[in-house]
């Protein structure tokens, strides 16, 4: 029987903390479902300098078209940098690698008229040698698509169960997957649940420079919420409008952060550095839980949790109690290291890709019909 191909996952994420990447092999599981079994062969996690950081965080708001051209072409070698360390850790051979599946990053999403993820991939193929693919969310949006969230289609065929499941990732943005039992993407629902920790680590870096996010939620732990805040803000239109949908930090960009502290202020005068902390925290937490009671109608057992996020055991402490009875777990307990999950599944989307498949789940994005992602950079 001929070995599995091996695929190569890169993701960046609104959270701009650094690039996933991951070198993985997908089984059929044989057992009349549509999964498959992930062997994970390598990850490893490139951190953003504090340079970097501020490159990509300045693009999402202004630039000169020098500036957008150098920065894409830099962000492909980081990329490439980045697929070149995993093989090396994985012990692996770039001839191995059938395909590389590259997020990009993201500045800019508008649905349903554009979105854009840069990153020059024939960097990434020139230097790393391999078939890149990448862009993948136009497509679904040219088809009157949200473009977003992309993530689903792993999510039923890798990670579902035998009841219904709910995924949850908090990254800089939160996303949330339902799956039916057997993992078939058409009984998906998914859709973007709104700030996962970008307010929340923005406010921290505001407050509190010294930390890059509230370390073990130590800081929401000593605060109190400011109950009127959250009020307000969870009444904003988008936590109102059903699936389909997708956010980004369009939305929850520095002037929300602006805001939301001028809002804080001026509902509690003598609000503390944790309270304010707390408050974020809450938001994250109850979007979440609001967004399930709204637009989740499945009967969910459990919700797995993965990414940043959902480290922060203060975030996890006061989400637990707002879904109560559905169990709250580690996406880590059942597979394997949830950060490197997204790298995964665009791994998964080079391979859909490669084998001509569909990868968007039509019920997440809204779009016309099912369609195949991406666009090819040959090595």
């Amino acid at each position: 029987m001929p070995t599995a191909p091996i695929y190569l996952g890169l993701m960046s994420g609104t959270s701009l903390d650094g690039i996933s990447a991951a070198v993985v092999r997908f089984h059929s599981l044989d057992d009349g479902t549509p999964r498959l079994r992930t062997e994970l062969l390598g990850y490893s996690v490139s951190s953003y300098d504090a340079e970097q950081r501020r490159r990509l965080h300045a693009a999402m708001r202004e630039g000169t078209a020098r500036e957008y051209c150098r920065l894409g072409f830099d962000f492909g070698a980081w990329q490439a940098e980045a697929a070149i360390a995993v093989l090396a850790e994985a012990g692996l051979s770039r001839a191995e690698v059938r395909a590389i599946g590259m997020h990009g990053q993201t500045l800019w999403h508008e649905p349903p008229h554009s979105t854009w993820q840069f990153g020059e991939s024939a960097v990434v193929a020139e230097r790393v040698g391999c078939d890149v693919v990448s862009d993948f969310r136009v497509r679904d949006l040219a088809a009157g698509g949200q473009g977003a969230p992309l993530v689903p289609i792993a999510d039923a065929l890798l990670f579902s169960g035998d009841d219904w499941r709910a995924l949850q990732n908090v990254g800089g943005i939160g996303n949330v997957s339902v799956v039916p039992p057997g993992g078939d993407p058409q009984g998906v629902r998914a859709f973007d649940t709104g700030p996962g920790v970008a307010v929340l680590d923005a406010v921290v870096r505001r407050l509190a420079p010294d930390l890059p996010y509230d370390v073990d939620g130590k800081l929401a732990r000593q605060g109190t919420p400011i109950e009127p805040v959250l009020a307000t803000l969870l009444a904003e239109p988008y936590f109102l409008v059903p699936p389909p949908k997708s956010t980004g930090r369009e939305l929850f960009d520095p002037a929300y952060v602006d805001r939301f502290l001028v809002m804080c202020r001026e509902a509690k005068p003598d609000a503390s550095t944790p309270d304010l902390v707390a408050t974020a925290t809450a938001l994250t937490a109850r979007s979440i839980a609001d967004a399930y009671r709204r637009f989740v109608p499945e009967p969910v057992r459990e919700v797995l949790m993965s990414g940043g996020g959902a480290k922060n055991p203060a975030l996890i402490d006061t989400l637990a109690p707002l879904v109560a009875p559905v169990a709250v777990r580690q996406f880590d307990d059942l597979f394997f290291d949830g950060e490197a999950k997204e790298a995964v599944a665009f791994a998964l989307l080079a391979h859909l890709f490669c084998e001509r498949q569909p990868a968007n789940v039509v019920g997440a994005t809204g779009a016309r019909g099912p369609r195949i992602l991406g666009k090819l950079t040959p090595a």
